[in-house]
């Protein structure tokens, strides 16, 4: 939430310049308040799992959140209860005319296909331009994110020789950004993906901005201001097991897997993992929905305008 001080106040210009969230009298007795629309279009297989993960960290800010909750309007999802799906969620093609504030497009385990192969690419691209119309901000999410950056901006998502996999530091690029307030110089996130973006494609596309990056893992957050999107490559909304989860998984399947890299104590799996990113986590999406607050129109309807 923003602290109101006196615009002639030097603290009113320094707290500005770092990135505080600092608002004038005049002007805070004029803002008028209503609950957020977000929305959550929820591509992973564990639907329930990433409602919990996403829901806990945008409900933790002080603003009411109505949180909506969408799928592809013709993928059916095989790991969640058809009566969960039927009560809780909406096609896209039946809130196309609605508005939102927000909208989070979590990631999917379609990574290996190319864009153009996935069965729902058409509506996503659909949804993605609704996007510029329809809601105020957007936030990609690991593929979803890669998809967004591929679609408005033509960077290229890359195979990796092994799957990025662990807990890894990255680097605070932009300590000014509001989307980073009260962020250390490097935090840790969790990552879990067999592709990548790579910094000089997204350094020769025009308007983004790397907020987050990692030596070892790549870039990871990056701003698209034209597009008022963020897309975030890793996985902030981890619950603490969820790489555990991962590893466990792929073990019994049998498949070839290396143990999460800084993750559990000692890289030892027999050792119960512990958690480093969360607090970042909800500063992250705790400054996103503050970004909202701030910026979208009172009158819902004026969005997109």
């Amino acid at each position: 939430m923003p602290i109101t001080l006196p615009e002639d106040l030097p603290a009113f210009d320094v707290l500005s310049k770092e990135g505080v969230m600092v608002i004038s009298p005049d002007r805070a007795q004029h803002q008028d308040i209503r609950p957020l629309n977000i929305a959550l279009l929820n591509l992973m297989p564990k639907k329930i799992q990433t409602e919990n993960q996403f829901a806990r960290l945008i409900g933790a800010t002080p603003l009411q959140i109505n949180l909506s909750l969408i799928r592809m309007s013709e993928h059916q999802t095989r790991n969640t209860a058809a009566e969960h799906m039927e009560t809780f969620y909406r096609p896209f093609q039946d809130v196309r005319d609605e508005k939102f504030d927000g909208l989070i497009i979590t990631g999917a385990p379609i990574e290996h296909m190319p864009f153009q192969d996935v069965t729902y690419w058409d509506e996503l691209r659909e949804v993605m331009d609704w996007t510029q119309t329809n809601v105020h901000s957007t936030f990609g999410v690991c593929w979803g994110g890669m998809a967004m950056i591929n679609h408005f901006h033509g960077v290229q998502k890359h195979i990796l020789p092994a799957k990025a996999f662990g807990c890894f530091r990255h680097r605070n690029l932009a300590p000014t950004s509001p989307f980073l307030r009260g962020f250390s110089d490097d935090c840790v996130i969790p990552v879990s993906r067999w592709t990548e973006m790579r910094q000089s494609e997204i350094d020769a596309a025009t308007g983004l901005r790397t907020l987050l990056g990692s030596d070892q893992s790549g870039p990871c957050l990056v701003e698209d201001p034209a597009h008022r999107a963020l897309y975030i490559f890793n996985h902030f909304e981890y619950d603490t097991d969820t790489l555990k989860q991962e590893y466990d998984r792929d073990i019994a399947a049998g498949t070839p897997i290396n143990v999460p890299q800084n993750y559990y104590p000692d890289d030892n799996p027999a050792i119960q993992p512990v958690n480093r990113w969360r607090s970042h986590a909800h500063l992250l999406y705790g400054n996103w929905i503050n970004e909202i607050y701030q910026s979208t129109p009172y009158d819902i309807t004026q969005i997109g305008s």
